[in-house]
């Protein structure tokens, strides 16, 4: 139910692959919005957004609206978390920290994408909205599909 009204939704994820370039646009046809989605502690997976994904759904599906979506926002709030601790003077804050978080940690120079950066590529792409959510967590993932129904 999205305002008061059931609702039926179909979901369509895509394979990213560079094997899937040639089929993923045959499953464009009839969709009324896309959920482009990125890792928040990726900064590949956000850099893809402009450099492949908006191009492809602007070139196969122009006038569909868009919502993108930062997706692993635990995994961001654990970093920042962390982050804020070794300011502290914690050397040991990332001991203990998620295989994602160490790995994003030990590259130099890359940080977990801000709501800022979001918000920014969602302008220059046009999107509808621009939301952040985890599945691991559930946090605003319902929000992130009632927004998608609307």
């Amino acid at each position: 139910m999205v305002d008061g009204k059931p609702i039926s939704l179909g979901l369509w994820d895509t394979a990213g692959q560079e094997d899937y370039d040639r089929l993923r646009p045959l499953s464009y046809p009839q969709t009324d919005v896309f959920l482009l989605c990125f890792s928040l502690i990726n900064p590949a997976s956000f850099d893809n957004v402009r450099s492949k994904w908006y191009p492809e759904i602007d070139h196969h599906a122009p006038n569909i609206p868009i919502i993108l979506v930062g997706t692993k926002l635990d995994l961001k709030e654990e970093y920042d978390r962390r982050e804020d601790a070794e300011k502290n003077g914690d050397r040991h804050a990332f001991e203990n920290a998620s295989k994602e978080v160490k790995e994003l940690k030990e590259k130099k120079r890359q940080r977990p994408i801000e709501f800022r950066d979001g918000l920014a590529c969602a302008r220059e792409i046009g999107a509808y909205k621009y939301l952040v959510c985890s599945a691991l967590t559930q946090s605003n993932l319902k929000g992130v599909f009632d927004e998608a129904i609307r």
